[in-house]
């Protein structure tokens, strides 16, 4: 299966580029998401930056954490915040 999808567009005035919707849509881009911009040689490439929220979401399922241990991790994060300052 090939899974490229090809757009041409076009650099604005102050060097905006629109995505294509369907790359956005490909790519669960939203207004607000990040994406990395990397210059290699003559070529950019724009890829999403994924944080551990969308992971979480949408990313793949590698393990299982109850709500319990989430609170305990949290807590103690918050302690080590809190301690810090």
């Amino acid at each position: 299966m090939d899974d490229k999808l090809v757009f041409e567009a076009k650099i604005s005035k102050k060097r905006l580029l629109a995505i294509p919707k369907a790359a956005a849509e490909r790519l669960g881009l939203e207004e607000g998401s990040r994406v990395k911009i990397i210059v290699e040689d003559e070529r950019l490439v724009i890829e999403p930056v994924r944080d551990a929220i969308w992971y979480a979401l949408h990313g793949p399922k590698i393990g299982f954490i109850s709500f319990n241990e989430l609170e305990r991790e949290s807590f103690y994060e918050q302690e080590k915040l809190k301690n810090t300052t």
